[in-house]
């Protein structure tokens, strides 16, 4: 029988019906309903001013500020008829989070009425506190003023709540100095240098009509529902988004008989909800299904370009948090927030291309005679090589290290995985000779009912951080709880380095009289001779593999986020960020302070909040179990009943050890290093190990201890009871 807090909240689960929500409505009337986009645009302004936001948004034009103040009336009428009273300038600082500044549209007049307005300057720019967010020492509370500024390539769109309507405004945040406080800035310079360097090159392979390349991506996202009635009895889960502490249930994961299964009803119905929100916000979800562990979900959205799905992939993390709440449930988007079962990833669907040459990293059927893509693909592996510690430390958080480099998920060494067409076509390439590439086939099922199968001629890896997927690369160390504006500046900046020392190379062989194919094929043969070392098509996870990358092929393993957040300060990453002028050396080193004290104090939450967990909600409740079984077995012996008392004494010995852990834990929390780096480690080599002693006792005590005592919702009751 559970403990009475856990039986009541079981009971409540066990009532609760699927929260009703309003008939379907076909897609074609609520799509992007909420969004100021383009079309609303056309309808709204002057066919000038149009024109004028048009080029900005396509071309990546520098904006008209003359026409501002047409599209802020333009803006606001438009919000108003659908029942906004408030506007906020949405942006992206440095929390993974969202930040919004709510202004009024109100305008007192002298009559003693109000009335709705909104200026150009106002929809321009907005000024929030800029020293109240993290920023590594670029702003202080004596010298804090900040700056948003409307950014024109994402449309605005609608938020609604059951009580009213608001008008945000997609911007970028930045200091009274001019540095970068957020992380749509660097990602909207990392995209333009990156177009500048991939069009040079595709000028060099001889193309003319060239229109500004863009990056893409689609994130899918991973995510746990667990019912809110277990939340309210979990601190853990409140405060840290993980539990602390939880025995693993007779079965977890085993049976495989989660994934792609059934979708419960309720998990249904709230998904349907998020996608009706998702489509009049012009999201594009796409996909939504069982993932491996049990209570895990994903949903996937179609790709868009990489700054507007920034904006979109934020709003997809807010919508599901709020309309689980809606339905009596919590969305978990802590990377591991149940030990022993699958963690949650958000995997990165990235590529480039334009509306000229169309997807770069699409090989065709006969990707050795596509010359196109063999630059630009080996460009990325380039950038994987030089780079993949940068890529590691934009992923480096305390959730995240649950997942990377253990026995799940992408490991911690960042490498390449080809699929074993493109893998002979560069392996060619390496050898001095191009001759062809395996074809596509058909696979004969054996059924005369069913199809023939178009089979690709490449597998798919599992187990690599950097995959290929037919015309795209997919980054799989992502985090669950991540934006994707970091990973994405990494990578379209490392790509925008290698597509111009790539260029460098092509010109001068050119230069030389040297003729193209000739010439690009030696440029080829060359990237793959300095850097083929990355790419790898084996199992990930095999510590042959992590033994070889280290020693033979000199990728790094950075297991922990104490390893790789150092890697922003190594002189080449600094200068790679101001080659490319997406970050300055003063903006990297904020960054690296951001990230380091976020990896900090997020260890050192879950450590006072272990500490109180364990001694005020579990050891009393072991003591009245020992306490218990003592009377219990007095009882016995009083009237001859021979009893054995190994449970007791097991018990005790794991409360023992629960004490004195608990000891050693907050002596050390009280004494750590003062520098950053030393910091850093103490967090991940002694608490973090110290945490995991400590649980070890405290889940032993679990499995044992009277379960009408035992306070925390178990593991069972959270991830099979919905």
């Amino acid at each position: 029988m559970p403990s009475p807090a856990r039986l009541q909240a079981l009971q409540s689960i066990l009532q609760r019906q699927p929260t009703a929500v309003e008939p379907p409505v076909p897609l074609e009337e609520i799509w992007a309903v909420d969004v100021f986009g383009l079309e609303a645009m056309r309808s709204a302004l002057p066919k000038e001013v149009f024109r004028s936001i048009q080029r900005s948004i396509r071309e990546g034009s520098k904006l008209d500020l003359s026409v501002a103040d047409v599209v802020a009336q333009a803006m606001k009428d438009w919000a108003c008829v659908r029942g906004a009273l408030y506007y906020a300038h949405v942006f992206y600082p440095l929390t993974n989070l969202t930040a919004e500044k709510h202004d009024g549209f109100i305008s007192p007049q002298s009559d003693g009425k109000a009335i709705a307005e909104f200026s150009g300057k106002l929809l321009v720019q907005g000024e929030p506190d800029g020293s109240s967010f993290p920023n590594g020492g670029l702003r202080t509370t004596f010298e804090a003023r900040g700056y948003t500024a409307w950014d024109v390539t994402s449309p605005a769109w609608l938020m609604r709540t059951p009580n009213g309507v608001t008008l945000c405004i997609p911007t970028v945040f930045v200091s009274w100095t001019g540095e970068a406080l957020d992380l749509k800035t660097p990602l909207l310079r990392s995209n333009a240098a990156m177009s500048k360097q991939a069009q040079r090159l595709l000028r060099l392979l001889g193309e003319t009509a060239i229109a500004p390349v863009n990056s893409s991506c689609g994130a899918e996202q991973e995510y746990f529902l667990i019912d809110s009635s277990y939340t309210a009895l979990r601190p853990d889960l409140q405060l840290a988004g993980r539990t602390l502490f939880g025995a693993p249930p007779a079965k977890g994961q085993q049976f495989d008989d989660h994934y792609f299964g059934a979708i419960p009803e309720r998990v249904q119905v709230f998904m349907q909800d998020v996608e009706a929100q998702l489509y009049r916000l012009g999201i594009p979800a796409k996909t939504r299904h069982n993932e491996v562990a049990p209570g895990q979900f994903e949903l996937a959205p179609f790709f868009e370009a990489a700054n507007v799905a920034t904006d979109h992939q934020q709003l997809t993390m807010t919508v599901l948090r709020s309309t689980a709440k809606k339905h009596g449930l919590t969305c978990l988007l802590h990377e591991k927030p149940f030990a022993g079962v699958n963690g949650s990833g958000k995997h990165v669907n990235w590529s480039i291309g334009n509306p000229t040459q169309g997807n770069l990293l699409d090989p065709g059927k006969s990707p050795h005679a596509n010359l196109q893509f063999l630059i630009f693909c080996a460009a990325v592996i380039r950038g994987v090589h030089c780079f993949g510690p940068l890529l590691r430390a934009v992923i480096a958080t305390a959730s995240n290290d649950h997942r990377l480099g253990a026995n799940e998920a992408p490991p911690a060494i960042i490498s390449v995985y080809l699929g074993s067409q493109l893998e002979d076509v560069f392996n060619q390439i390496r050898s001095g000779r191009l001759e062809g590439s395996a074809e596509a086939a058909l696979m004969s099922l054996g059924v005369d009912t069913l199809p023939e199968l178009n089979k690709d001629p490449g597998d798919r890896n599992r187990t690599s951080p950097f995959a290929f997927t037919g015309n795209r690369f997919e980054f799989r160390a992502v985090g669950s709880g991540q934006t994707v504006a970091g990973p994405l500046v990494a990578l379209n900046t490392i790509l925008a380095d290698s597509l111009q020392w790539i260029s460098d190379q092509l010109e001068e062989q050119l230069n030389s009289g040297i003729p193209l194919e000739e010439a690009a094929f030696a440029v080829l043969k060359r990237t793959m001779d300095d850097h083929g070392a990355v790419v790898f098509g084996g199992d990930g996870y095999s510590s042959e593999w992590h033994r070889k990358a280290v020693e033979e092929r000199g990728l790094e393993n950075l297991r922990t986020s104490a390893d790789a957040l150092p890697v922003l300060e190594r002189p080449e990453i600094r200068d790679l960020f101001e080659r490319q002028g997406v970050l300055t050396p003063v903006e990297l080193e904020s960054r690296f302070e951001v990230y380091a004290e976020q990896y900090i104090l997020a260890i050192e939450v879950e450590v006072r909040l272990a500490l109180r967990m364990a001694r005020t909600q579990i050891y009393p409740v072991v003591m009245q179990s020992l306490e218990r079984l003592s009377r219990s077995l007095r009882d016995q012996e009083a009237i001859g009943i021979q009893s054995d008392r190994g449970l007791i004494s097991t018990i005790a010995d794991l409360n023992s050890k629960l004490v004195q852990r608990c000891g050693a834990l907050e002596e050390a929390l009280a004494n750590p290093p003062h520098d950053t780096h030393g910091h850093l480690h103490h967090c991940a080599d002694t608490l973090m190990p110290l945490i995991g002693s400590l649980r070890e006792a405290v889940d032993g005590l679990e499995t044992l201890v009277d379960d009408e005592l035992w306070p925390l919702p178990t593991y069972q009751e959270m991830l099979f009871v919905r």
